[in-house]
């Protein structure tokens, strides 16, 4: 799906301009002359963002702005360009909503990426070419598991999933049975064996017959039953009892069960996958998992990787999660750039599931469609401010100078410093020369690091 952008710009030269790049970069464009032509459209079609001027020849960007806002619905993303900066101006908008404001001239190809950051079906559309729907996330490990499912899926039986809880455990034995050559509409059934008492564990796994026990009126099918064909989830393995364990082995090897309080072998044909948070391997020398079924069912090992092992995957999935919200509330959220920035700070300790949640929390508590970092932690949990968050909000008090030269200071430092402060490679990657980047390293107080090698070889 193309995204709708609509553009509201009274200069020919630049409105061509941004007309012709946009539309090459996959967006559909309205461009509309004037304040009041444009702001008749945004009342009357849905756009995904608003580029709009600042000085029109009838009304402001601003004016535009407010007015739209006093409608009480939703706006899209409002970015602002002006050939006429003021800090003030800027602050303001930024406060109300806007999405960011841009002096001219401007880098034409961050206005590019920030529109595509700020329009999530191009996100997705571009995701779901490049991986599928089944896709696990962009970081490098996830791409890798995403494509060894389908091997596995074919000639693996057994399979064990570790990572820590929320990853995504669950998920990913899903995408394997999916894979699977099975039947038509073969069953996955999962189980959590943490989640049931061990008196009750037995006939859960193995089922049970009629008066075997207070309570069993009549007989049941336990999941080995019930997946048979299919594939059978074991979550959480680790914490099942030793008594438990033995039973386990049993039916894993011979691939057979008998219910609670019947005699009759039970055939089941499922693919097996385990998963737990705890480490077996040390379960095991603390003698508090066994051996043999730790070996036979660690055929083959998937680690998911905590969330904060792959940061890669934070804004792709609360990305996902957005549109997730945004197709059951028909309200569209987007992130602030600040919003990004602490969604990347957090570790989330509960993962994928802590990511989910505060989303979605999010988007319903919130009533302005930009998130900020306060609407995911609003609990006191807001993790402190990077040194850029500490840049940008001291923006808001100072002059748009001291800003801009605070960002260049620290994007040339940490150009250094990824260059080992070698000044020929590191003029080299910031696109100017050796004398100009002297220049700046004086003009910004940027002092050598003694011990680095410096020397142009």
């Amino acid at each position: 799906m193309q995204p709708n952008i609509c553009l509201i710009e009274d200069d020919e030269i630049m409105g061509e301009s941004l007309f012709d790049r946009f539309g090459l970069e996959g967006f559909r464009v309205e461009w509309h002359h004037t304040g009041l032509e444009g702001m008749r459209a945004v009342s009357h079609k849905k756009y995904d963002l608003i580029i709009s001027d600042i000085h029109l020849p009838d009304l402001n960007g601003e004016e535009i702005f407010t007015r739209l806002s006093a409608e009480k619905r939703p706006l899209p993303p409002f970015i602002f360009i002006t050939g006429y900066g003021s800090i003030d101006r800027a602050v303001r908008l930024l406060k109300l909503g806007a999405a960011d404001y841009i002096s001219k001239p401007f880098d034409l190809d961050l206005l590019v990426e920030k529109a595509h950051l700020l329009c999530p079906e191009q996100l997705y559309a571009a995701a779901d070419e490049a991986h599928g729907t089944d896709a696990l996330g962009i970081s490098p490990v996830m791409r890798g598991i995403e494509q060894s499912i389908p091997r596995l899926a074919k000639l693996a039986s057994t399979i064990l999933i570790t990572g820590e809880s929320g990853v995504g455990k669950e998920h990913v034995a899903q995408l394997v049975h999916r894979h699977a050559r099975h039947e038509k509409n073969a069953p996955f059934v999962a189980i959590n064996c943490g989640a049931v008492t061990e008196s009750l564990l037995e006939s859960e796994l193995f089922g049970h017959e009629k008066g075997s026990f207070t309570g069993a009126a009549k007989a049941r099918k336990g999941v080995f039953e019930q997946a048979h064909g299919g594939t059978l989830f074991l979550d959480e393995i680790g914490e099942m009892s030793l008594n438990m364990q033995v039973k386990l082995l049993r039916a894993i090897q011979e691939r057979v069960i008998v219910r609670v309080g019947g005699e009759t072998i039970i055939p089941v044909d499922v693919r097996l996958i385990c998963a737990t948070n705890r480490d077996l391997k040390k379960m095991v020398e603390e003698k508090t998992f066994r051996e043999d079924l730790y070996y036979r069912i660690h055929v083959i090992r998937l680690r998911i990787p905590p969330l904060c092992e792959r940061k890669e995957d934070v804004l792709w999935f609360a990305q996902l999660f957005l549109k997730m919200c945004a197709q059951l509330s028909h309200e569209s959220h987007v992130l602030s750039p600040l919003g990004e920035r602490a969604l990347l700070d957090y570790d989330w300790p509960g993962n994928l599931r802590e990511l989910k949640h505060s989303v979605e929390r999010a988007c319903i508590l919130s009533t302005n469609p930009m998130l900020d970092a306060e609407a995911f932690f609003d609990d006191g949990s807001l993790p402190p401010p990077s040194p850029q968050d500490a840049a940008e909000t001291a923006a808001t008090d100072g002059s748009l100078t001291d800003y801009m030269r605070d960002c260049e200071r620290k994007f040339i430092q940490q150009s250094l410093e990824h260059n080992h402060w070698h000044f020929g490679h590191t003029a080299t990657a910031l696109g100017i020369s050796r004398k100009n980047l002297w220049e700046k390293m004086k003009k910004l107080d940027i002092h050598a690091d003694k011990s680095a090698h410096t020397d142009e070889e």
